[in-house]
């Protein structure tokens, strides 16, 4: 096989493959072994799925009622490219007895369209408007594998790691922000075996990347006088300015982080208290640092007498403050990436990265959304959360409450051993 994301190699004697392919799907949920002819990539999404304790034969939950769906999706950055991608694949889906589907970053869909009768079919293992198709709830399938590796991928037959599932196909490609390569969604084709063909791939493809060419279009260029600070989840903030990209190094991402804070700006011996714990650091050092900064952003962004920034900063730590504040829980849990530079032990970077975190727990917490929950706990930053695993628990269905409660109980046990 050339390409492993498609699921058919060319001359594959389907009758046989499909055959040993449900062999297959029963020996891992028996016993976890992941045999032939099975690619790579679908065992590691079925061990994935395991590990977050998917049920082989459950169904997707819903999570946006019709109240919330409408509005949510009406507002979400993929509704202006949804006339383009319909145009696109519309008519192929209903005339081909398929399914067009399109999901958030978070695998819920939020639009699925196409033929009646395959809408009636696909409605029966809630693969409707609001259910949440991600691969930690939903087992392997298209769009939630898609967005889990961030890239196209085909799921056939037995590939899907949920038996319900198991006699459909899909093809799904992740959709980006074209300004800051972000994740946004996943484009979907979901249908019979006919869709079991590389075309079908290449296809879904291409609908996503001339989505994403139509998103570049309509959005609009960042004014002049803004720049972009991109710093969660990263040691080293990325800065855009002017069309160029500019990687800081530690010490200049505290800096910049500390002045798009103070947009008013700061005293010399205001942004050394601010930037270092260690008291003994002179004014030279920051003036010599700041001296760097300034050639590589150029005078006219980095001004002194205060030291202060000339452009207003879109800075993605207040983006998800703004969500926050507004009650878009799920909007600015996209949008965080992790911790404000998670190495940094500058006074003000960990005040602000607390203050964050802490606002983000207590959002998700009291929304109280298993989904959103269980998305903070699976990241490398929340896997030891503990009041957050103690609120999924609690909002997690009595069956699969079991698995939780045990993790609960060995953090706190951990935790108790670490006071």
């Amino acid at each position: 096989m050339t390409d492993p994301w498609v699921a058919l190699a060319a001359g594959t004697e389907r009758g046989r493959w499909l055959s040993q392919l449900r062999r297959a799907h029963e020996a891992f949920a028996t016993d976890g072994r992941v045999d032939r002819p099975v690619r790579p990539v679908v065992g590691e999404s079925w061990r994935r799925s395991a590990r977050a304790r998917v049920s082989p034969d459950g169904t997707a939950p819903v999570e946006l009622g019709a109240e919330d769906l409408g509005p949510y999706r009406d507002e979400h950055a993929l509704a202006p490219v949804m006339p383009l991608i319909r145009e696109l694949v519309g008519a192929y889906a209903t005339d081909g007895e398929h399914l067009l589907a399109v999901c958030d970053a978070h695998g819920r869909l939020l639009w699925v369209e196409g033929h009646p009768e395959a809408r009636r079919a696909a409605s029966r293992m809630n693969f409707v408007e609001g259910a949440r198709w991600a691969e930690s709830v939903a087992g392997t399938n298209a769009p939630g594998t898609a967005l889990a590796v961030d890239r196209p991928v085909q799921v056939v037959a037995a590939e899907h790691y949920r038996r319900p599932v198991q006699r459909w196909t899909c093809a799904a490609a992740p959709l980006h922000d074209p300004r800051s390569g972000r994740v946004l969604g996943a484009v979907d084709i979901t249908g019979g075996d006919r869709l079991a063909h590389p075309h079908s791939l290449a296809f879904v493809q291409a609908v996503a990347r001339a989505a994403e060419a139509q998103l570049a279009l309509l959005t609009p260029a960042p004014a002049r006088q803004t720049v972009q600070l991109t710093a969660l989840g990263r040691d080293e903030a990325l800065l855009v300015t002017d069309g160029r990209r500019i990687r800081l190094s530690r010490r200049h991402s505290e800096i910049l982080v500390t002045l798009a804070r103070h947009p008013d700006g700061l005293g010399g011996d205001e942004l050394l208290v601010e930037l270092y714990e260690d008291e003994s650091v002179t004014p030279v050092t920051l003036r010599a640092e700041l001296s760097r900064l300034r050639r590589l952003l150029g005078p006219e962004l980095l001004l002194s007498r205060p030291y202060r920034l000339s452009a207003r900063v879109d800075a993605d730590f207040d983006t998800v403050a703004r969500r926050l504040g507004s009650g878009a829980v799920a909007s600015a849990l996209g949008v965080y990436a992790g911790p404000l530079l998670p190495g940094s032990q500058s006074p003000s970077v960990v005040r602000l990265r607390r203050r964050i975190d802490e606002q983000m727990r207590a959002a998700l917490i009291a929304r109280g959304d298993a989904g959103l929950l269980a998305d903070w706990v699976q990241s490398r930053w929340g896997e030891d959360d503990l009041p957050v695993w103690r609120a999924l628990a609690a909002a997690t269905p009595v069956d699969r409450r079991p698995a939780l409660l045990a993790r609960v109980r060995g953090l706190e046990t951990e935790q108790g051993r670490q006071r």
